[in-house]
């Protein structure tokens, strides 16, 4: 693992930018007769969103904890809520979420 010095790590740190982070929960309607419809539709949205370039990270969770996926948003929390209430998991009650104020560095990837 590389160290870093001060003046790599300010001039990292310059680069930063502001990003939301959203955590997604089961909501109320998680696992009605209709949830697997409505997940492909918010999944269907999301490739939309992430090729928008306003997801920046999506990830899906994959137990068992209630927590349905995190994504990272290249949006502010006003812009986030709003794209957020327009989610079909969110309208129909299978979704609830959150989000939180982020600094991120761009370029950052999932390898």
């Amino acid at each position: 693992m590389k160290v870093f010095g001060d003046d790599e790590m300010q001039a990292m740190l310059a680069t930063a930018k502001t990003y939301t982070l959203m955590v997604l929960r089961a909501g109320p309607n998680f696992g009605g007769p209709d949830t697997e419809s409505v997940i492909w539709e918010h999944g269907r949205r999301n490739f939309g969103l992430r090729d928008d370039g306003r997801l920046a990270v999506v990830l899906p969770v994959t137990d068992d904890s209630g927590t349905c996926g995190v994504g990272v948003f290249a949006a502010t929390i006003e812009e986030t809520k709003a794209i957020m209430d327009g989610d079909p998991g969110v309208q129909s009650g299978v979704f609830v979420y959150d989000v939180h104020p982020c600094t991120g560095f761009p370029g950052d990837a999932l390898r």
